[in-house]
């Protein structure tokens, strides 16, 4: 296999269209790309026809305009280039019109009431910042997604405008320094954790089938203790697979970098080199979907749920975030000597600010019921916000706000202390796992989105906020008559305003939590309890300030993911009521019955013979069955009786029903520690964790 030949090889990308559009039409259409300028209409048709030449020759007969619509999912409907040409005959044609707008039904897709229920139509448009490419015999198009009457209905559209309005914002600060440049662009590189699973194991489990986890199950004899699965020997079949995806992503243009084994067993993670946010995010959805495909092709199931299996790591998505020009300028590299790094420092107090000032939401902004399981367990950042700065980076805030004298340290080396070793530079900045936002060099890791979620939701948060501090900093600076001095001045005033949610410590440790609280930081556990903070008007209006939502969409948005919250605890609740009604109780029952018969049998040949432990057993297994069935009753009643509004049911669910699922889950997987293997109705966490060899 030659990389570089099929890097690429289905996507419409840079190569392709210089080589197939005219050349005025490829610089207009480049303008557009690079600068942001509006697209010029007249071009559509030309590049519509050569982007369906292009597509027919890969093999395509249909175009689809792909959307990410409010369900962390993308969508699509598939229409075919054919058009009637006189008689009998058809033609293949993809006019300008269809290239740049098309009209799906946008009834059943979330809208939180900001689509009228009557108003069914919705209109697909265009983003060619993300190139086409073809997939299984169809064009696909990124779009955008609005409704009827102009609202947006999906992801892409409020992360292109949190895109311009941190482009705009960041503009006015370079401008402060004398620095023009054409374009300012967010990069990410997502990381991409993951389960494998046998296929056949999996089929056999109705909750791994219908909700993504295991809402039953006893912990293995072994799991992650031994510390021996991370970056260990890949099996055969996993390797298999890996090579699999990697060469499936090239082709479509997706910088697949790094792949190994994860902390648990059977978990895995694949992270890209990092990207344009746009494109990084349809990438991250093509992906995720990819993955999938390809584990069906090697005989097994791709698990993306953020906690499939109790009592081991969850998946998470790590979000490294950066800010550059077009002219190759990283706003956050702080260079050698950050001290004297006004620009850097005055980037970094301002993304300090939007993290502590806009805590809330960012925290609601990965809020799922998915990622509940994860966030604060010890294996992912806990749920409050705080930003992880390093020694270096640290030590110079520190010496800022305290008023101490800043001595910068010296480059270090390292060396093993063996003659034929390498001497290497020591970074100084260190990779805080407990840290739910660090500094790592160049930019910042944001740790707490969930692996199933799409990357738009937290980069719309992180670009909205931080455009917001770029321009309350230009409204201070702009007119200064020694901007050096007060832009200095201004540096510290904003490090000491914001200087509690700096913490560059283990944010696993017990003494976090008081700690986060004696300062004033928030620490919503739960979705329920996070996802309100988008309720508040400091938080709408920061929205609005920038142009990424109205009100009414950010309130909608908000509805939304409370919205689905509720459905998918719900839906986890009734499959546990199904499982547990009809495989477990009746599974234990028989395994009693047996039990119970091979007591009598024992009694009726000799009264002496020892049979303590077989009626311990048959008490506990059968006391354990009645304490599950009695919390089935409470949990059934629990979910019937749901209140009104998306507010109260979802504390309802968080505070009540799922205290509910977890009490049956303790009983049921007491009942697997003792049942006969014969007996248990489905594949345990051994037989999941360590089938694929």
């Amino acid at each position: 296999m030659n990389v570089s030949e099929i890097f690429g090889e289905n996507v419409f990308n840079d190569v392709v269209m210089r080589s197939s559009l005219p050349k005025e039409v490829y610089k207009s259409l480049r303008k557009t790309i690079d600068a942001g300028e509006p697209i010029d209409m007249s071009i559509a048709d030309t590049v519509a026809n050569a982007m369906k030449d292009w597509a027919v020759s890969k093999g395509a007969t249909h175009y689809t305009h792909w959307f990410q619509p409010l369900t962390n999912l993308t969508a699509e409907k598939h229409d075919s280039f054919i058009e009637p040409c006189g008689g009998d005959g058809v033609i293949m044609q993809l006019t300008g019109k269809s290239l740049i707008v098309g009209e799906p039904d946008a009834s059943s897709f979330p809208s939180g009431g900001s689509r009228a229920t009557c108003a069914a139509r919705g209109y697909t448009a265009w983003d060619p910042t993300s190139p086409a490419f073809v997939k299984e015999g169809t064009l696909y198009i990124p779009t955008v997604f609005v409704s009827y009457t102009g609202e947006t209905l999906d992801k892409k559209a409020p992360l292109l405008k949190s895109m311009t309005a941190l482009d705009r914002a960041t503009k006015r600060i370079l401008k402060l320094f004398g620095i023009d440049c054409r374009k300012v662009s967010t990069t990410v590189g997502p990381e991409q954790e993951y389960f494998l699973v046998d296929q056949e194991v999996y089929e056999k489990r109705k909750d791994l089938v219908l909700t993504g986890r295991t809402l039953f199950g006893a912990s293995a004899p072994r799991g992650q203790e031994l510390e021996d699965h991370y970056f260990g020997v890949l099996k055969p079949r996993i390797s298999e697979f890996m090579h699999d995806l990697d060469e499936t992503l090239w082709k479509y243009g997706i910088l697949a970098k790094t792949k190994h084994n994860e902390v648990a067993p059977a978990q895995h993670e694949l992270a890209p080199v990092f990207n344009t946010t746009n494109i990084a995010v349809d990438n991250n959805q093509l992906t995720m979907e990819i993955m999938k495909k390809v584990a069906q092709r090697h005989g097994m199931a791709c698990l993306l749920h953020e906690k499939p299996f109790e009592g081991i790591n969850g998946s998470g998505k790590h979000n490294n975030w950066s800010l550059s020009t077009d002219t190759g300028l990283n706003l956050l590299d702080p260079g050698d000597h950050p001290e004297g790094n006004t620009l850097f420092m005055l980037v970094l107090a301002c993304v300090i600010a939007a993290v502590d000032k806009y805590q809330g939401i960012l925290r609601a902004c990965v809020a799922s019921a998915g990622n509940d399981h994860r966030l604060g367990a010890n294996e992912a950042p806990p749920a409050i916000i705080s930003v992880y700065l390093g020694d270096q980076l640290g030590g110079l805030v520190d010496s800022l706000v305290l008023g101490r004298n800043y001595v910068p340290t010296a480059p270090v080396k390292g060396s093993i202390g063996v003659p034929e070793s390498p001497i290497f530079p020591i970074d100084s900045t260190d990779r805080n796992r407990t840290s739910p936002f660090a500094f790592t060099g160049n930019k910042f890791e944001f740790r707490m989105l969930g692996s199933s979620a799409s990357v738009a939701d937290p980069n719309i948060v992180l670009n909205t906020i931080v455009a917001e501090e770029f321009c309350v900093a230009a409204d201070k600076l702009e007119n200064s008559s020694n901007f050096e001095k007060d832009c200095k001045a201004y540096i510290v005033k904003l490090l000491k305003a914001h200087y509690r949610v700096i913490f560059n410590y283990n944010g696993y440790g017990p003494e976090w939590e008081p700690e986060a609280e004696r300062r004033g930081l928030l620490n919503n556990k739960n979705t329920a309890d996070a996802v309100p903070e988008f309720f508040r008007k400091e938080n709408i209006d920061v929205f609005v300030n920038q142009g990424v939502y109205t009100e009414s969409e950010a309130i909608a948005r908000a509805k939304i993911q409370l919205e689905n919250y509720i459905k998918t605890i719900r839906i986890e609740a009734l499959t546990m009521l199904d499982m547990a009604r009809q495989q477990i109780y009746p599974a234990v029952s028989a395994y009693v019955g047996e039990l119970c018969a091979d007591l009598g049998a024992k009694k009726s040949v000799c009264d002496g013979i020892p049979c303590a432990e077989d009626e311990a057993l048959i008490k506990t297994l059968a006391a354990s069955n009645e304490n599950m069935m009695a919390a089935v009753k409470k949990l059934e009643a629990d979910l019937a009786d749901m209140p009104e509004g998306e507010r109260e049911a979802s504390q309802r669910i968080a505070h009540v029903v799922v205290p509910d699922m977890e009490n049956v889950r303790k009983y049921a997987d007491e009942s697997e520690k003792l049942c006969s293997a014969d007996y248990w109705p489905f594949p345990t966490y051994t037989d999941l964790l360590f089938s694929i060899k």
